[in-house]
């Protein structure tokens, strides 16, 4: 039996489905993440080094301040979102995976085609929002884990050093599929202190006589 764990929904099929209406609708800007986007929006920010202040991500996530219909909607659509977010910090925190709300296979399509893009582009958003604290320590190890975020997104295809990946469709492919374990992977860089080399034990020298003895 394998020892991956199985991954975990962050909300139920009904708070998704609510989000999902609340995106669609035209009370959000056009430029405003769809629920897939915010849904890796919202997993950046629970495996970010640093947190971010509410006001701070809603502004970007919405591109401002959607038309809620009343002050209970807003409500209750934001502690979605925050609970999203919170969720997903929790499972990390477990060592569990969080469960994407999409199939993870490309079926031969291009990332930006599909829901994996939107997602992987969401997640990177989240990573803008406070770029300077995710690369502040090892920003060599950091973009070494983001590399796979980054290929599958689509937002950076014009980069001379993306494209040996992104023309590998197979390994696309293999990557869609370990995003759960590298958002784990991610989670965990920043988390977990890196094991320090054991002490070499000092070797005991030879006994001798004391000084000043004959």
């Amino acid at each position: 039996m394998s020892d991956t764990p199985q991954p975990e929904p962050l909300l139920d099929d009904d708070q998704l489905e609510r989000l999902d209406d609340f995106f669609a609708s035209d009370r959000v800007s056009e430029e405003a993440l769809d629920l897939i986007g915010a849904h890796g929006f919202l997993v950046a920010l629970a495996v970010a080094p640093s947190e971010v202040e509410p006001a701070v991500w809603i502004a970007e996530l919405f591109h401002g301040e959607p038309r809620f219909a009343d002050a209970t909607e807003r409500s209750e659509i934001l502690e979605l979102l925050e609970r999203l977010r919170r969720n997903a910090i929790d499972v990390l925190e477990q060592g569990g995976l969080p469960e994407l709300p999409f199939d993870t296979s490309l079926d031969g399509l291009p990332p930006e085609e599909t829901p994996i893009g939107d997602w992987c582009a969401g997640f990177m958003e989240g990573v803008f929002l406070d770029e300077t604290s995710w690369f502040a320590q090892d920003e060599e190890a950091v973009a070494t884990l983001l590399l796979p975020f980054m290929a599958l997104s689509g937002l950076f295809d014009d980069e001379p050093d993306m494209a040996e990946l992104t023309a590998d469709a197979s390994r696309l492919d293999e990557l869609a599929g370990q995003l759960p374990e590298l958002v784990l992977d991610l989670y965990l860089h920043f988390r977990v202190p890196p094991e320090k080399a054991k002490p070499t034990p000092r070797k005991k020298k030879p006994a001798g006589r004391g000084k000043g003895r004959r």
